[in-house]
């Protein structure tokens, strides 16, 4: 079935990668390289990162949650001070890839979120208000009530924006995401490179996107 919806992640997608962030706060802190990732992972369906994301917690329950999982591993870490690593900055031909995709398919942002990171009731308020403008549909998890990489996460952008799944791209930058995507009969693509994965994508659609 031909391509008519190009959907996007946030965070390491449209803005760069928090990762980078993680790893020199780890370094100034003394921590193990890769500490703030594993603790994500660990219990990922019910972990304080997951329970953010899902709405169930506020930030400062999250901070609690957050700083006793890392005591539990280990070490001494300021849940608000990680929230602050999440601020990424705007990859401008990734906008202008979306900006083209919104002038001939179908666009949604698929991000896994707290409330106010993005998205929102009046996205023109928010400080990337311009960018969240240009999709038809913005699936975000706190709202939802479900994350990625749970499957009723994309369905319910398939059902925003009525389409079956096998006619949606999704660019993430993290694998565990695209897995239930590509499972269900999306065409997916990751994220390392932003040039790469432009390429990539103008090879799916069949137009140019920058």
């Amino acid at each position: 079935m031909a391509i008519t919806a190009a959907l996007f992640d946030f965070g390491g997608v449209i803005l760069s990668s928090p990762f980078g962030a993680f790893a020199r706060y780890e370094a100034e802190r003394g921590l193990p390289a890769g500490f703030l990732r594993d603790l994500n992972t660990r219990n990922p369906d019910t972990n304080a990162w997951a329970r953010l994301e899902r709405g169930e917690v506020d930030i400062a329950g999250f901070g609690r949650l957050f700083e006793e999982e890392a005591r539990a591993a280990g070490h001494a870490v300021v849940g608000a001070e990680v929230l602050e690593l999440l601020a990424g900055d705007v990859r401008p031909e990734m906008v202008e890839a979306v900006r083209r995709c919104g002038e001939r398919l179908k666009t949604a942002l698929l991000t896994n979120n707290f409330v106010g990171l993005a998205g929102g009731d009046d996205a023109g308020a928010h400080p990337h208000g311009e960018v969240l403008g240009l999709f038809d549909v913005i699936v975000e998890s706190s709202r939802a009530g479900v994350r990625k990489p749970d499957p009723r996460f994309y369905e319910l952008a398939c059902e925003q924006l009525a389409i079956d799944p096998d006619e949606a791209v999704f660019l993430d930058d993290l694998g565990i995401n695209l897995k239930p995507a590509r499972a269900m009969g999306m065409t997916t693509i990751k994220v390392t490179d932003p040039t790469a994965a432009i390429s990539e994508l103008e090879s799916v659609v069949g137009f140019p996107l920058r």
